[in-house]
């Protein structure tokens, strides 16, 4: 498994320094930058040449907190994927954290394989969302009633759908194309084509389209 470059922000210098003791000693992952509030983080991102894979961003920071700085990162280096990691798992700050563009979501209270577990998942498929968070994600969809979006599914291709359906089942590249019997860079090129016609910015907002649009309808079972 490739390097995975992580930075840590969090005001909390105790809980910082645990978590980035814990996640050092992964032989994937490697922690290139400690920050203590949003404006930190910025700020040393900005000025660093080396960007992080992953970041881990706590919400609760003085000076920016961290739905702020995932509002500004996520427009400045799009690359990055932000997980929000946070005390407040509830409804309204994981929707609004999704929105600002955070591709996972993890309480403080999460044991440390479960954090691996997320940072592992987003740098292999470009997000991952719980059961909890799927649900979340339809809820807001319904409430906000954009299933009767004039967004046109076929659109799609047959196989653009496909593709589409396996990546909201968090496949990875190498699991679709196994499943649908054609090559990686394949599947590659209909994500991106995915990415276009959609609008989506990151694997993230792909997702929450098709869910939005109802293109992709959960199955429980899997």
């Amino acid at each position: 498994m490739n390097t995975i470059k992580l930075a840590i922000a969090d005001d909390e210098t105790l809980f910082r320094q645990g978590i980035s003791f814990i996640l050092s000693k992964e032989k994937n992952i490697e922690i290139i930058v400690e920050a203590e509030n949003g404006n930190d983080i910025i700020k040393k991102l900005r000025a660093n040449k080396e960007l992080p894979d992953v970041v881990l961003m706590d919400l609760k920071m003085p000076d920016l907190n961290g739905v702020e700085a995932t509002k500004i990162l996520h427009k400045e280096l799009p690359s990055i994927k932000i997980i929000a990691l946070t005390s407040y798992y509830s409804k309204p700050f994981i929707s609004n954290m999704i929105q600002q563009g955070a591709v996972a979501y993890l309480a403080k209270n999460a044991t440390p394989k479960e954090v691996i577990h997320t940072i592992n998942q987003v740098a292999l498929k470009g997000f991952y969302y719980d059961d909890n968070v799927m649900k979340i994600i339809e809820d807001t969809a319904i409430k906000n009633n954009k299933s009767k979006s004039s967004f046109d599914k076929d659109y799609l291709t047959k196989r653009e759908r496909e593709v589409l359906q396996l990546i909201c089942e968090q496949k990875t590249t190498q699991e679709i194309a196994e499943q649908l019997f054609i090559s990686p860079r394949t599947v590659e090129g209909h994500r991106n084509n995915l990415l276009l016609k959609t609008g989506s910015k990151n694997i993230a907002g792909l997702v929450i389209h098709a869910i939005e649009h109802q293109i992709f309808v959960r199955n429980l079972d899997w």
